[in-house]
């Protein structure tokens, strides 16, 4: 199998779009399991490039209606995955979503501290212009370095990351 390419384009306000199509599809299967849906990772920041791909955490109240989100999300396509090694948000793949942006769906509890994590970095990047250039040119730099290595892509930009969350202490 060939590597997947690394490719971070500039900022696009069609993902605001995007996401609204995805997140009101995820809405009407989900109904009350979904306490809200969050657009989160670089396509949620204004201005800040990002690999062209929405991060969505569906967010739920607790586990015991884990199974029924598990069903309603089977029934439109998509297949738990297991938390892929991450504690407090399990990934789901699907198949069949060519009208929709390319994305990653995970569902979290409201006490998640992953989604915590994803909702400070966001909100702290969307206040922080400075940030913004800056993770910006960084990811930026990890593709042009590492075009068909996502692994070292993620170690390039990953001090940036682990620097933000000390500054506001997630």
């Amino acid at each position: 199998m060939a590597a997947k390419h690394v490719v971070v384009l500039p900022y696009d306000e069609q993902w605001k779009q995007d996401f609204l199509m995805i997140k009101d599809e995820l809405a009407a299967a989900l109904g009350q399991l979904a306490v809200r849906i969050e657009h989160v990772g670089s396509t949620s920041v204004e201005g800040l490039s990002a690999k062209p791909i929405i991060d969505i955490d569906a967010v739920i109240k607790d586990h015991t209606v884990f199974q029924e989100v598990v069903s309603a999300l089977g029934a439109i396509g998509y297949r738990h995955e297991g938390d892929l090694g991450i504690a407090g948000r399990e990934a789901f793949k699907y198949d069949g979503k060519e009208h929709l942006r390319k994305h990653h769906l995970y569902v979290c509890t409201e006490d998640s501290q992953e989604l915590k994590r994803h909702i400070a970095f966001r909100d702290h990047l969307r206040t922080h212009p400075d940030a913004v250039r800056e993770y910006s040119r960084i990811k930026e730099e990890g593709a042009k370095l590492y075009p068909y290595d996502i692994d070292r892509y993620i170690e390039h930009k990953s001090p940036f990351i682990e620097k933000i969350y000390a500054e506001i202490g997630v």
